[in-house]
């Protein structure tokens, strides 16, 4: 196989000849694709479903196809933290594997049996990697580890193990991608059979690795452009066969609506995620009209950041996203107190200094470090925090000649610092809150746009918020593609008979109400109100030294 072949088949899908690994041809169905004959993609991690979804193999392709066209398929050279339990229990029977190989070839006479595994297993990974026309170097593997030759030359002692640990070095060359070329050359180098056929063992590894992230990189261009009729198609399938599927998803979506259509008390009050109403002051607070299918559906994805996952069952149509969702509560969480720490930092320090890019850079770097315990461990952490921060302040005023902080303003500093670690403290929430109507704001009126009315309080993480965003609105927006059917069958049956209610109240009454309808895209007036209100609401906050 030439080097030019290899290179072209393993790293441009675009410019691949016609084979097993190029999903050009429209009338391969998903389902013929997703069976890769040795490079299947099932043997990968499938997302979280829980037991009643489990009951067929067709649970893992609609997992495969939701998260290649996600790109979180993606096989790495990981490996276990290397101080862990796990890492050294499997260090050690590693090591003690080739010890004991070491030990049969150098007893007399040789004992061939585990290089004879090896070689079985070595050879399996080769034939793995080859393209289906590629018959001609498959014969010749073939003929050069045949097991039962093999076996042969071992029982009379001929079995010479240096020679062909360096024939398959030769094929790895001329299979591997060309990233891994340079591994391969340094492996011929070696001289000791054992460490070499250890070596060539962990580079067919990487090598398989390769070769699967081939096949995904391929499949994907095909798999999004018919991904949403398949994972629909799909899941009807099972929902065919349990009518009781989408019973989480329908209280999911009856919550969402509850949260849109309930006023809240009084506007002097943090709210809940997004779902804030304002009244005038010289009017009476109506009850609003029922919002539209698609802000609800916005205000439930929204509420999925903030799920209780220890108590609440999550919705069925969102189950592969669940993970994914999860890692973005988390990283929200993170970023609502970096956030709140830079704010209150700035509130002492002033602008001057916030103004050095160098050192605002400095002080995020530190207090992400020190707040990665935070969940687990919130006072001692923003103790930490709070006595850093502070310092790292004094220094910066002190560098850029500045005048020091008080000692009434540095322990006035150190104490709403350390308060961040409530749950209840105002500015952490009013910052949850921002964050929460910024991605509603992405949701309703886009990424582009959403980035060009950056919220204040918040433009210290402009940076990550922004990132967080573009994950979750084009995750929830192929969800919405995918089970836009199913939703709004669901909220018809709860907002409209609502509606058919609210519409026979009024005719009793003495007239309608004076309130227009909700237009789709009203979300974002609510939130420019917010964004007014909770500044002037931060401002008085952190004015009380």
């Amino acid at each position: 196989m030439p080097k030019l072949e290899k290179a072209v088949l393993q790293n441009d899908p675009s410019e691949t000849e016609s084979g097993a690994h190029k999903p050009k041809t429209p009338e391969k169905s998903l389902e013929d694709i997703l069976h890769l004959g040795d490079h299947s993609l099932e043997s990968q991690p499938e997302a979280l479903f829980v037991t009643p979804l489990t009951e067929t193999g067709k649970v893992s392709n609609l997992s495969i196809v939701h998260d290649v066209v996600n790109k979180d398929i993606y096989m790495e050279d990981t490996n276990l933290p290397s101080n862990s339990l796990e890492s050294r229990f499997v260090e050690t029977m590693y090591n003690a594997f080739w010890d004991h190989l070491r030990k049969q070839l150098s007893s007399t006479p040789p004992d061939f049996s585990c290089a004879l595994e090896l070689l079985k297993n070595i050879k399996e990974i080769l034939l793995s990697l080859l393209l289906p026309r590629q018959n001609r170097l498959r014969n010749e593997i073939e003929e050069a580890l045949d097991m039962d030759l093999l076996k042969q030359e071992a029982e009379h002692g001929a079995l010479n193990v240096y020679h062909l640990s360096n024939y398959i070095l030769n094929l790895m060359s001329l299979l591997c991608a060309p990233v891994r070329d340079e591994v391969v050359q340094k492996l011929k180098s070696i001289t000791d059979s054992v460490q070499l056929l250890r070596s060539i063992f962990h580079v067919l590894g990487l090598m398989k690795m390769d070769m699967v992230n081939y096949t995904i990189q391929s499949l994907r261009p095909y798999l999004q452009e018919h991904s949403v009729q398949y994972e629909r198609a799909k899941f009807q399938e099972l929902l065919d066969k349990q009518p009781n599927l989408l019973n989480s998803t329908t209280k999911w979506l009856t919550k969402a609506a509850i949260d849109l259509t309930t006023p809240f008390p009084s506007s002097d009050s943090p709210s809940s995620s997004s779902s804030i109403e304002y009244s005038s002051s010289d009017q009476e607070p109506n009850k609003p009209e029922p919002p539209s299918l698609t802000m609800v559906l916005y205000q439930g994805y929204l509420n999925l950041l903030l799920w209780d996952h220890g108590k609440e069952e999550f919705p069925e149509t969102l189950l592969m996203d669940r993970i994914r969702l999860q890692e973005m509560e988390s990283k929200l969480h993170h970023l609502t107190i970096l956030a709140s720490v830079l704010l209150v930092a700035k509130s002492f320090s002033g602008s001057v200094l916030f103004s050095s890019s160098e050192f605002v850079d400095k002080l995020k770097y530190i207090t992400k470090a020190l707040t990665e315990e935070f969940n687990s461990r919130p006072e001692e952490t923003m103790q930490n925090v709070s006595e850093q921060v502070s310092q790292e302040i004094h220094k910066g005023l002190k560098n850029m000649g500045l005048t020091a902080l008080s000692n009434e303003n540095t322990a006035s500093l150190i104490v709403q610092l350390q308060n961040i670690a409530k749950k209840g403290n105002c500015i952490r929430s009013i910052i949850e809150q921002r964050i929460h109507l910024f991605l509603k704001c992405c949701l309703v009126r886009g990424m582009q746009e959403s980035l060009l009315d950056f919220p204040g309080g918040l433009l210290f993480i402009d940076g990550e918020l922004a990132e967080l965003g573009w994950k979750f609105i084009t995750l929830m927006h192929h969800n919405q593609q995918v089970f836009s059917p199913y939703y709004t069958e669901i909220l018809n049956n709860v907002i409209l008979p609502a509606q058919a209610q609210e519409t026979e109240v009024a005719s009793n009454c003495d007239g309608p109400s004076t309130e227009g309808p909700r237009r789709e895209g009203s979300a974002c007036s609510w939130d420019n109100i917010t964004y007014s209100q909770q500044s002037r609401q931060l401002s008085s906050l952190l004015q009380l030294q």
